[in-house]
């Protein structure tokens, strides 16, 4: 089955993304992630080409986006970034853990999302 991915569907795609991913904070920030997404939609493989070779132009943009997100911010796991905005990490499947960070970091995810999205778009 297919979907047709309108910006509806493509955020809503994004969503168990946040919080390093099912919040937990382990992962690659979310909005990373969906960045890095959004590259490769561009620069990627095509289906047809899956056993064509590594196709390193993604690679390099990839790493690019990735190592300039972790000296802006100082990491790229949600839990490093959850320690560069707050000095701590937190539970996020507690909820009284998830309001003092959701209180502590105030607008830093969004404007690291803002942030790292334009650089997409000058990427692309």
């Amino acid at each position: 089955m297919y979907y047709i991915l309108d910006i509806s569907n493509i955020l809503k795609a994004n969503h168990g993304l946040s919080g390093g991913g099912g919040l937990l904070g382990e992962g690659v920030c979310g909005a990373l992630t969906g960045d890095l997404l959004a590259l490769s939609a561009r620069y990627g493989r095509d289906r047809d080409k899956l056993d064509s070779g590594h196709h390193i132009n993604n690679f390099k943009k990839a790493k690019e986006l990735t190592e300039r997100f972790r000296q802006e911010f100082g990491g790229v796991t949600c839990r490093q970034l959850q320690q560069q905005f707050t000095g701590r990490t937190y539970d996020m499947w507690n909820v009284d853990e998830y309001k003092a960070f959701d209180d502590a970091r105030g607008q830093q995810c969004a404007h690291t999302t803002g942030t790292v999205t334009k650089w997409v778009v000058e990427m692309l």
